[in-house]
């Protein structure tokens, strides 16, 4: 199963910049070394919690961050479960037709 959005650009920065796993306790602490958590600001009765750090590598947390958000903004596609049921019609070549086409002509 793949993620959309992450594909081997991205796969192959995460995994060069990790070189080796066994350097981090647990999954959890891959965050923190990229800067991915959030700034944390605590004094007295002040407790506030900030922008993500920026520590580490940036080009790894762009990646990550451009993967993320077309994965949170791009539309899923609905699943279709029969061919009569796509557009209401019981031909499915109906369905099938691009309602218009866009002719170009280079003269």
């Amino acid at each position: 199963m793949t993620t959309p959005s992450v594909g081997p650009i991205v796969a192959l920065t995460y995994a060069s910049a990790i070189d080796d796993p066994g350097r981090f306790k647990s999954s959890k602490a891959v965050g923190p070394h990229f800067g991915l958590t959030p700034k944390k600001y605590q004094s007295g009765q002040t407790d506030y919690s900030g922008r993500i750090s920026k520590v580490g590598d940036a080009s790894v947390r762009e990646a990550l961050y451009q993967a993320a958000h077309v994965m949170l903004t791009k539309p899923i596609r609905a699943a279709r479960t029969s061919k009569a049921g796509r557009c209401g019609s019981p031909d499915a070549r109906a369905c099938a037709r691009p309602r218009w086409r866009l002719r170009v002509s280079l003269q």
